[in-house]
């Protein structure tokens, strides 16, 4: 079984989880991509990720799922034998007002963008015997009153709150656990929004930095809590957005 580095990214056939999972190949960890729906994507990010002479396996799995999830990890263990790396990305929702909500709405949505943290990352754990580092992914619909976001602003804040309790526990094992919070992202999930041009005007117009943040800065500050400079880093969430939460 290979000794090389070893990282997991959920959802990483496009967008977010795509590009993270490429500069994690970069920088010299092989890669296990997880998809759930287009395979064609997948096997897309499996190839850049081959070309930078990295290993890359190709994994399909509904998080939310937790058999599924736990199966993709034994995999995992068959392959690779270890896992230094686990990056719970993958996300979904249902974009309606809370009198439109429905029982499934919130379960789907609870079940691929929380639950599929903390099970993964009990599964992960396991795999990281030398320690390692476990990093979710938020949104300032966690913190703040987003049109239609109810199912997954709530979901994000419970990923938040799993980074805290995570963390402490898994610190003994030497298991860093953090998250990354953005902005505004104009990415395929954006699309799915019925308000996303004002979403994207607002982070144009009233982001103190003076532009939108791209997927390129949460792939930055992630891979900064991956590395070994933020080892004294521990169940913090970093918001990226230029500093728009922080101004009316």
């Amino acid at each position: 079984m290979t000794e090389d580095k070893v990282a997991m990214v959920t959802g990483s056939s496009r967008g977010l989880g795509k590009a993270l999972a490429i500069e994690l190949a970069k920088n010299g960890y092989d890669i296990v991509v997880n998809y759930a729906r287009s395979k064609s994507a997948a096997e897309e990010t499996v190839k850049e990720i081959e070309a930078l002479g990295r290993k890359a396996i190709m994994l399909r799995a509904n998080v939310g799922d937790v058999k599924k999830l736990r199966a993709m990890f034994e995999q995992v263990k068959e392959e690779f034998g270890r896992l230094d790396v686990f990056v719970s990305n993958a996300a979904s929702g249902v974009l309606r007002p809370i009198m439109e909500l429905e029982e499934s709405h919130w379960d789907w949505t609870m079940n691929i963008n929380a639950k599929a943290m903390l099970f993964g990352a009990q599964e992960a754990a396991k795999l990281m015997d030398n320690g390692g580092k476990i990093i979710g992914v938020s949104s300032l619909g966690s913190i703040r009153y987003l049109e239609n976001y109810t199912t997954i602003g709530v979901s994000k804040a419970a990923i938040e709150s799993l980074t805290r309790y995570l963390a402490v526990e898994f610190a003994p094992k030497g298991i860093s656990v953090n998250s990354v919070s953005g902005g505004a992202l104009d990415t395929d999930a954006l699309k799915h929004f019925p308000n996303r041009e004002e979403l994207l005007d607002d982070a144009r117009k009233n982001t103190p930095a003076g532009r939108m943040v791209e997927i390129e800065d949460m792939v930055k500050t992630a891979m900064f809590l991956i590395s070994d400079d933020s080892n004294m880093i521990c169940g913090q969430t970093i918001i990226v957005d230029g500093g728009r939460s922080i101004v009316m």
